[in-house]
């Protein structure tokens, strides 16, 4: 595992230098983000990533054991299943 982003005097910055907006005013994130090369739009989502996965929570084994089963059961008849369009259209609206 590896960082793409530091911490030095004045907030945290991707390897390329370039600062990182602060997550104190989240107003500005967009705005900043939007300045970013591509290159440093990558740097962010991996060190993003990379800090999700960091704090990830693992499945019981009861969970993975469920997912499993139904994707065995998926697996052995897919049509079967209920469309995500109509399990969506039934879902209440907000």
């Amino acid at each position: 595992m590896y960082r793409v982003f530091s911490t030095g005097a004045g907030g945290n910055y991707l390897t390329s230098g370039t600062r990182l907006p602060t997550l104190n005013n989240m107003a500005p994130l967009p705005n900043n983000i939007s300045s970013l090369s591509a290159a440093e739009k990558f740097e962010l989502i991996d060190a993003l990533w990379e800090d999700l996965e960091s704090h990830a929570s693992t499945l019981s084994v009861e969970q993975a054991g469920e997912l499993d089963r139904r994707i065995a059961a998926y697996e052995k008849n897919p049509t079967t299943g209920t469309p995500w369009e109509q399990v969506k259209a039934g879902l209440p609206k907000r």
